[in-house]
């Protein structure tokens, strides 16, 4: 097994300082490796060891670690003398907004914040404003951020959750201490895929709105059913919520107008983060203009507050505008890039486990797939929890971070390519999984009880 003594060193001075040595407490895994380098498809270690990520810092590179392009037009910027002002408006976050509307048809104006968090917060706030009304539904085992409003329910353990409920909502599990309880019954947890719930809820509380990845990408990769989001849609308009997709994850990634371009479902907001600016820290809430206009209202009784300073900071927006342009170039070429590279994996996984005869699918969107040991792609968190093999899971990361792939060391955790990976990394990476697969099954781990995990992204 490989040893990292400089990544054991650096991580205990940080934890004289900083608690845990981690300031998100999501990446504190096993192994606890300090990466020091990413370029491309490729990260260094403090060691030095080199690895192929899949990870990709929970999915924001899809062009790959400092894609030159966009560095070049941070570095413009930067020489222009453009700065952090804090009064008025810029040329820059207006050619970002530009864009953005431009190529999103549901989306007329939007906001610039900071996080991923911030943005659903925002949302959900927007929406509490404009229906006057106070609770929301939200969806067991995905993630929208850490605040009050979402902080539940994300991979919570069955004896906890309890035998599924349809149509009927889920106990509020809070995933943080410090979360009201006066809160906690305002927010809904439903089952992904589960529009009778979704009814169910709206026929007794008044509902604000709605929050949900369109494809459920912090337990891997959880496709809506066929009219499920349209179902949210009806849902929506004919109790009077909003629809809210959080596509912090999906956005992007997968096309410019995130799934919800794909699907043909309008939401009434959006939430864009992660690869919209390659890396750098950027979130973007978007929408119709009518409920947008919130943050301008003129009755200050109904006015939404929006404020930050560091909102629309002169780097991530030009990584974020020059993000968009790579996107755009040659019609969508790197989308279908990508699309093959997702493609040739799932088809090389498929085949290995056939041959092998593991219980396995590969469940896959675009250049983000998951491996689950079970015999069908899982609808929600109950049927995952229930029949995926959590051990397995993470014996094969870990195995594959032993061999310079890395993966997030946490079962279900969703895999990420990048425009900079090649097709030579993707055969060599379905070698090594049929390889550890085929390992695990002479050894008899294949189909041995899993165990569940929290996690977040």
């Amino acid at each position: 097994m490989r040893n990292y003594p400089r990544s054991a060193a650096i991580l205990e001075r940080n934890r004289r300082f900083i608690p845990g040595g981690v300031v998100s407490v999501n990446r504190a895994v096993t192994p606890e490796i300090v990466f020091v380098r990413g370029e491309g498809a490729w990260i260094w270690d403090a060691e030095g060891n080199r690895y192929l990520d899949y990870h990709a810092a929970f999915a924001p590179h899809l062009l790959g670690h400092n894609d030159p392009y966009v560095n070049e037009a941070v570095r413009r910027t930067l020489e222009a003398g453009a700065s952090l002002f804090g009064s008025g408006t810029t040329e820059l976050e207006g050619r970002l907004a530009e864009l953005i509307c431009r190529h999103i048809d549901f989306v007329d104006s939007v906001q610039l914040l900071n996080t991923g968090s911030e943005a659903t917060a925002e949302a959900i706030r927007l929406a509490r404003a404009a229906t006057g009304r106070d609770h929301i539904i939200v969806m067991q085992g995905g993630y929208n951020g850490w605040h009050n409003d979402v902080a539940c329910n994300l991979m919570t353990p069955l004896e906890a959750l309890g035998p599924r409920r349809s149509p009927g909502e889920y106990p509020f599990v809070p995933i943080s201490a410090g979360i009201p309880r006066a809160h906690q019954e305002l927010v809904h947890p439903v089952n992904f895929n589960d529009l009778d719930s979704v009814t169910w809820v709206a026929e007794r509380y008044p509902v604000a709105c709605l929050i949900t990845e369109p494809i459920l990408q912090n337990i891997g990769v959880v496709h809506p059913l066929p009219g499920y989001l349209a179902g949210l849609r009806e849902l929506a308009d004919r109790y009077g919520f909003l629809l809210v997709f959080d596509e912090v994850k999906t956005g992007f990634r997968h096309a410019l107008g995130g799934y919800a371009a794909i699907a043909g479902v309008r939401p009434d907001l959006v939430v864009y983060g992660k690869a919209v600016a390659n890396g750098y820290p950027i979130a973007i809430l978007g929408g119709r203009r009518e409920l947008m206009d919130y943050f301008v209202h003129p009755d200050p009784a109904r006015r939404v507050l929006l404020a930050g300073t560091y909102n629309a900071h002169p780097v991530p927006v030009a990584a974020a505008i020059a993000t968009i342009e790579r996107l755009l170039e040659g019609d969508g070429e790197i989308y279908r890039r990508l699309e093959s590279l997702g493609r040739s994996i799932e088809d090389g996984l498929n085949e290995r486990i056939a041959g092998l005869g593991v219980p396995a699918v590969v469940a896959r969107q675009g250049s983000a797939f998951c491996l689950y040991f079970m015999d069908h792609r899982p609808v929600d968190w109950h049927d995952l929890a229930a029949n995926h093999d959590f051990r397995l899971d993470e014996a094969l990361r870990r195995e594959l971070i032993e061999q310079g792939i890395y993966v997030f060391p946490l079962a279900t955790k969703q895999w990420s390519i990048s425009a900079a990976h090649t097709p030579a990394d993707i055969e060599a990476t379905v070698e090594a999984v049929g390889g550890v697969l085929e390992r695990q099954r002479g050894s008899g781990s294949v189909g041995a009880a899993g165990r569940r995990v929290e996690g977040k992204d």
